[in-house]
């Protein structure tokens, strides 16, 4: 089976790939031949990911999942959430968002935080919705250099690392968007 997942982020795709295995060939929005930036407007999580999964099938004609994700911190009141990617500003840049969320975090005791994963999925004109989500605490540095995104400072409830420190297979079997593709698995399993 061929899927189109809605994302040119070389990362995430390599993620849900490993994750899906070898029975989904997922195909990306290069490989489907758009180079556009999908509009990410909506004011949640699974807003955006309903979105981008209805741009492509709409403007491409493909059954396609998209995911969005966000790391929602409880003293940030939920932020920066559907801003996460750009936290800091529109380039988007990994290091100045950390930055910013430690900045803001300076001093302050309770440091819980989730990560959270809504995938959008269009097939043969219906959409389903997978939700993951992973509890956990910001840490007060960076540590560790795997993954991307906020896994340098996001350490889950019960780990003592983070999840920068952690190998992709360890962190895909917990991982918000581990959670959300197994869902998504199981269901296409069903059909």
């Amino acid at each position: 089976m061929q899927l189109v997942f809605a994302s040119n982020n070389l990362h995430k795709i390599e993620e849900i790939q490993n994750l899906v295995g070898s029975e989904i060939q997922i195909l990306s929005l290069k490989d489907i031949g758009c180079f556009e930036d999908i509009p990410e407007t909506a004011e949640t999580i699974e807003g955006n990911a309903i979105l981008k999964a209805d741009y492509v099938t709409e403007k491409y004609g493909y059954n396609c999942f998209a995911d969005d994700s966000g790391l929602e911190v409880d003293y940030l009141n939920g932020a920066p959430g559907v801003y996460s990617a750009r936290f800091a500003g529109e380039q988007k840049n990994d290091q100045d968002n950390i930055d910013k969320v430690l900045k803001e975090l300076k001093d302050v005791q309770n440091r819980k935080a989730n990560f959270k994963t809504v995938i959008a999925l269009n097939l043969n004109d219906e959409q389903k919705l997978f939700t993951g989500i992973i509890d956990g605490n910001i840490t007060t540095t960076q540590k560790g250099n795997q993954g991307f995104g906020y896994d340098p400072i996001f350490q889950p409830t019960k780990y003592e690392i983070t999840f920068a420190e952690m190998d992709q297979k360890e962190k895909s079997a917990i991982s918000h968007r581990g959670q959300a593709v197994s869902q998504l698995l199981s269901f296409l399993s069903g059909k």
